[in-house]
């Protein structure tokens, strides 16, 4: 039985329109007909005047207030002890209102710091590789120290480069493996103090190793060395594949709410924001820590020895130990639920059944339609014909359909990290060919991290929130698109200084072995060296949008089960970056410097260009990819 709940305007309708008559006993029937007549005319307009309001009903429920819609929708979230008494935006707030991010919890600077730690033992050690590994041992020196040149093993330059390119290698691939600990074994936490103590061990043989009485015999020296690296390379990749996870999950919310600035506006506080936030000053972190680490050891290999430089970075990576220790019960952290790895490439399988071609192009098409992952989802298949191993719901398999998109993303990040390598090699190189007024060439490279220290508070506190105030959507993928012309402007002004160094130095495009013929000195170009600020600054602000996103965007797309993997994956880019750089090691001398950054930097350009065009509408997705709620797993 259907029944009418009567509106405000139905409710005066007794008032308005007269009730039926009751038979009238007039003796008189034309009286008597004239009043039936009435009557029928009253129910007619008693019936018009309902359906009126029923009109006014619905047009009123279209044009309910905001406040009424929000109250709903504060109904539709359940109550998860984080969100617990928040309000949250309607559809039509969370266009209209400012997002902003909110503050930063404790525990994420504490897990900041021991990032800071971190780096600042990795860049301590490695920065001192180089003499360490190419230069001898000078004469009368029995810890490497010399103002002139510091020097140990004398194996030269080739071997010198191959060791540091391992290294740089190993420690972005072992994240795999880190991540495959955490997400299925202990956990991000605990994998991450077992990171520390593997690093450690390393540390310490590498103090070994330039002790006197060690260093004086290179072979010996030399087999400590690299059983150091290989150890400290397995510690460093399983701390930075959690680190970078665990920083971001200190912040619990992870929806929209509304929140008020300090002048009463009513703004919306958006947790991915916040974990941009987050990233951004985590990477500031890490920059401050490599930035003092590589000053300090640079001068200590000079004037006290190798052991000092190994041996300074380890005593304030041992900081991480009271950080986490006594952290250990107020940090978020999150259990292993199981290899994930697996399943998810399993789904992928067996979406991709029956779309296989011998045409490259329909395949492409029929692996990227529409319909690819809804032929997975468990809803789709009835209780019996359903395979075991589908222990999710359809949600899980939106989130596993995001992380593979994030990792297709991160695909392109090689040839930027290419641009970025230069920093550690060619741009050194390339201030030893100025004029540096006493200034070591390899101190240099720090105006890097100098320049991010400087641009990321004014990128947060200015530039970011001026683009929101004046509604720019400065999406993640828009950013890391930025990064990639950012770098390849940084490589453009390295190949125009190059070209101006070759063009006012008297041995021409034999600059690098450029010596004065009396007295043997190195001849160099009449440019101050700082000519070279553009290209770092301009290659800071391409880590801006690019490399810090690309921590944001790892940590925001990727299934909370595979947090680890996903952000393995995108440090694995710096590894194939370092493998892929090897094809260009024969540009990166005279005379050919030139084209070496004129190509990298046409390759980030290219690359950008690409990149855009490849996914202008994943763009359009974002906020659909990020409304997607957690799916529920189990893992057998």
């Amino acid at each position: 039985m259907c029944s009418y709940k009567p509106s405000l305007r139905s409710r005066a309708l007794p008032r308005l329109f007269p009730a039926k008559a009751e038979p009238s006993s007039s003796p008189h029937p034309r009286l008597s007909s004239l009043s039936d007549m009435a009557g029928l005319q009253a129910d007619r307009d008693i019936l018009a005047g309902l359906a009126e309001a029923a009109r006014d009903d619905a047009e009123f429920e279209k044009k309910k207030p905001a406040s009424t819609s929000s109250q709903e929708h504060e109904q539709e979230h359940e109550l998860d002890g984080i969100h617990d008494g928040l309000e949250f935006p309607t559809a039509e707030e969370r266009h209209t209102l400012r997002h902003v991010s909110d503050t930063m919890p404790w525990s994420a600077y504490w897990i900041a710091f021991c990032e800071m730690a971190e780096r600042f033992s990795y860049y301590g050690t490695t920065v001192v590789f180089t003499n360490f590994i190419q230069q001898p041992l000078p004469q009368g020196s029995r810890t490497g120290a010399n103002i002139k040149q510091a020097g140990a093993l004398g194996m030269g330059q080739r071997a010198s480069t191959g060791i540091g390119t391992f290294n740089s290698f190993w420690v972005y691939v072992i994240p795999l493996f880190g991540a495959y600990v955490a997400d299925t074994r202990l956990g991000r936490f605990k994998t991450t103090c077992l990171a520390v103590g593997i690093a450690l061990f390393g540390h310490i043989l590498l103090i070994i190793s330039s002790v006197p009485g060690v260093i004086e015999h290179p072979h010996g020296s030399l087999a400590c060395f690299l059983i150091a690296i290989i150890i400290m390379g397995v510690g460093t990749g399983g701390f930075k594949a959690n680190v970078s996870p665990l920083v971001a999950e200190q912040y619990k919310r992870s929806k929209l709410f509304i929140g008020h600035t300090g002048k009463g506006e009513r703004v919306i506080i958006d947790p991915l924001m916040t974990t941009s936030r987050i990233y951004m000053y985590f990477y500031m972190f890490t920059n401050v820590g490599s930035l003092v680490g590589q000053i300090t050891m640079a001068y200590s290999e000079k004037y006290v020895g190798f052991w000092l430089s190994f041996t300074l970075p380890t005593i304030i990576f041992m900081l991480c130990i009271p950080v986490l220790y006594f952290g250990r019960n107020r940090y978020v952290t999150s259990p292993p639920q199981g290899s994930v790895l697996g399943k998810s490439l399993r789904i992928w399988r067996y979406a991709a059944k029956g779309r296989w071609s011998w045409n490259p192009v329909r395949t492409w098409r029929n692996l990227n339609a529409a319909d690819f992952w809804e032929s997975v989802k468990p809803s789709n298949f009835k209780s019996e014909d359903r395979p075991g191993w589908m222990t999710f719901d359809d949600v899980w398999v939106d989130e596993v359909k995001r992380g593979f998109r994030a990792c297709s993303v991160f695909l392109w990040f090689p040839i930027y990290w290419l641009t970025y390598n230069q920093l550690n090699n060619n741009l050194t190189s390339q201030a030893a060919t100025m004029v540096t007024n006493g200034i070591p060439n390899d101190v240099l490279s720090n105006l890097d991290p100098f320049a991010l220290i400087i641009l990321i508070p004014i990128c947060d506190q200015f530039i970011y929130p001026a683009l929101r105030r004046a509604g720019i959507n400065f999406s993640p993928l828009k950013r890391i698109c930025l990064g990639f012309f950012a770098g390849s402007a940084g490589m453009i002004w390295s190949a125009v200084v190059q070209h101006y160094i070759y063009k006012r130095n008297p041995c021409g495009y034999h600059v690098a072995t450029c010596k004065d013929p009396v007295t043997g000195e190195p001849i160099t170009s009449d440019l101050n060296v700082w000519i070279q600020t553009g290209s770092y600054v301009l290659i800071a602000l391409s880590e801006i949008f690019a490399s810090i996103t690309g921590l944001e965007y790892a940590f925001t797309k990727a299934p909370k089960n595979m947090r680890s993997l996903v952000m393995s994956v995108f440090l694995f880019q710096s590894a194939l970056a370092s493998a892929l750089g090897e094809a260009f090691v024969t540009l990166s001398s005279d005379p050919l410097l030139v084209w070496n950054y004129a190509v990298m930097g046409v390759l980030a350009f290219i690359a950008g260009c690409i990149f855009w065009f490849q996914y202008r509408d994943l763009d359009k997705q974002e906020d659909e990819l990020n409304d997607i709620d957690q799916g529920h797993y189990e893992a057998k």
